[in-house]
Formats: structure tokens, sequence, C-alpha cells
């Protein structure tokens, strides 16, 4: 019976041995890639989006978009992280609070606004800010120490390596994935970020279609796509205007399809226009 036993307790140290080396295993896998998160100097939570090859463009199966978003083309990117949620307004306070930054304000028409003035009111800190142009999105990304997506980084985290036409696949766009075919209500046209859970993106990125158009780095250029490298593409060189992702509150469901794209003036100021920042992957430390 002692014999019995003892050899039963040795099989049972032997297999929780080998579990712990299985464990470590895996740890030591998980460890050796970046973080599947992590949170921004300005406090913002980033997901990391895998290096990989993804169709950029109109699905090959779709009959519709832009000759603009076409053709489809196999892109290569590498590993970045991207902010998991729109800019909040909360978040662009701390920005021209700490560099003195002009607000966030339609040029024209102060109906159009979520600020009051110089004064954010406490009920749109979760909303995306609006009315900020290009370069204003540029300054809270250098500020924050990230930088604009580019067009195609974008793209990927949105859909991730499927031909699809919508972030979640090909299903339409309800009111459960997205805040779109709205009309201009002041505050309550926008909704809080990161709350549909149906319309975030394989790598958990919410948003990324409806609610505010998104500020990408790239120059827009019509025929881009026919001449686009095929790795870790940066848009033209020089341009006129700048490309804009993910549709707006107002967009209906042709604009929510996640190849969507569209141009604007880098000073261009709205009340649709928001963005969200990107950062590069650390260098591995050699210490």
């Amino acid at each position: 019976m002692r014999g019995t036993m003892w050899n039963r307790e040795i099989g049972l140290i032997g297999v929780g041995v080998c579990l712990l080396l299985l464990t470590s295993a895996i740890g030591a896998a998980s460890a050796s890639g970046p973080p599947q998160e992590i949170i921004g100097k300005d406090g913002a939570p980033m997901v990391v989006i895998p290096e990989g090859v993804f169709p950029m463009g109109v699905p090959k199966a779709a009959r519709d978009g832009g000759t603009d978003e076409r053709p489809n083309h196999d892109v290569f990117v590498d590993t970045f992280y991207i902010d998991k949620y729109e800019l909040t307004n909360g978040r662009y306070l701390q920005f021209v609070t700490e560099t003195g930054h002009r607000f966030p304000q339609h040029p024209t028409d102060q109906t159009k606004g979520l600020w009051k003035g110089n004064m954010m009111p406490e009920s749109v800190t979760d909303l995306p800010v609006i009315n900020v142009d290009w370069h204003d999105a540029d300054a809270y990304c250098r500020w924050a120490g990230k930088r604009l997506p580019t067009e195609a980084e974008w793209e990927k985290a949105a859909k991730g390596p499927n031909d699809w036409r919508f972030a979640w696949g090909d299903i339409e766009p309800t009111q459960e994935h997205a805040n779109f075919n709205q009309t201009w209500r002041g505050e309550a046209t926008l909704t809080q970020v990161g709350i549909y859970e149906k319309g975030k993106s394989p790598y958990g990125v919410y948003d990324v279609a409806g609610n505010v158009w998104e500020w990408v780095a790239d120059w827009y250029e019509a025929d881009y796509y026919a001449k686009s490298p095929a790795r870790n593409p940066q848009g033209p060189e020089t341009g006129i205007y700048k490309a804009l992702r993910s549709s707006g509150w107002q967009g209906e469901t042709p604009q929510v399809r996640i190849f969507t794209r569209i141009k604007s003036l880098p000073t261009d100021r709205n009340n649709s226009t928001g963005f969200r920042c990107a950062q590069d992957v650390p260098a591995p430390s050699t210490q």
C-alpha cells in the first residue's frame, strides 16, 4: 500500500512539473512579444495591432465602393499600437491646459460645438472631441508621445486581416453597431466612446465606424491605391487634402463601410471630425 501511494505521489509530482514547465514556456512566448494593451503617456489605453498582410480597399466580392477605394490590394503593416478609443474631450482638456493650445471650437457656428468658450462641460468628458483640424490632431499626438496612424494602419486596426465590408463582418450595421445616420442635436448627437461592443474591430478597437470621422497621417490622393507600396505605405509625399477615415455620426450605411475614405483640407474644423493616435512599438532593450 505504501509503495502504491508513493508511486502515485511521484506521478502527480511529475505531472505538476510538466504543467509548470508548460506554463513557463507559454509565459516566455507571451513575454517575447509586445504587451496586448498599454497605457499611453496621456493615459489612453492602446491595443497592439500585430504585423502582417491584410487586403486594403473595397473587398474583392463587393460591387460598391468608390474608385479611390480601389483596387483591393495586399498591404503588409509592421506591428504598432493604436488608441482603443477615439480621443475624448476630457483628454483634450488636459492637453490644452498644459500647452495653451487653442480650444476645439467650430470656426463659424458656436452651436456646432461641445465646449462653452474655453470651458468644457463635464457632460461631454467621455464624448469624442470634435472641431479639431489635422494640425490640432497632429499636435496632440506629438504631445502625447504618439503620432497619427497611416491610412493603412487605420484600416488594418479596423478590420484585421479580413476582406470585410464592415469592422464586424459583412452584416449591415444597426444602432447596436455604431452611432450613425443622425442629425445634429448638440452633445446628444454623439455617444460615449467604447460602448458599441458589436461594432468593435477584431483587435478590440472601438468606434471605427460612426461617431466621428478620424484624421489620419496621409495626404489624400484619389489613385494612390494603384501605386501604393506593398509594405507600410505612408501616402503621397505632398498634397492639398488630408485623408479621413471611419465615418461620422451623420453617415448613412454606405459610408459606414470600413474601406470608406474621404478628403478634407488639413485646416478644416467641423462638428463631425475627431481623431485617435498611434504609436510605434518600442525597440527591444539590449540590456
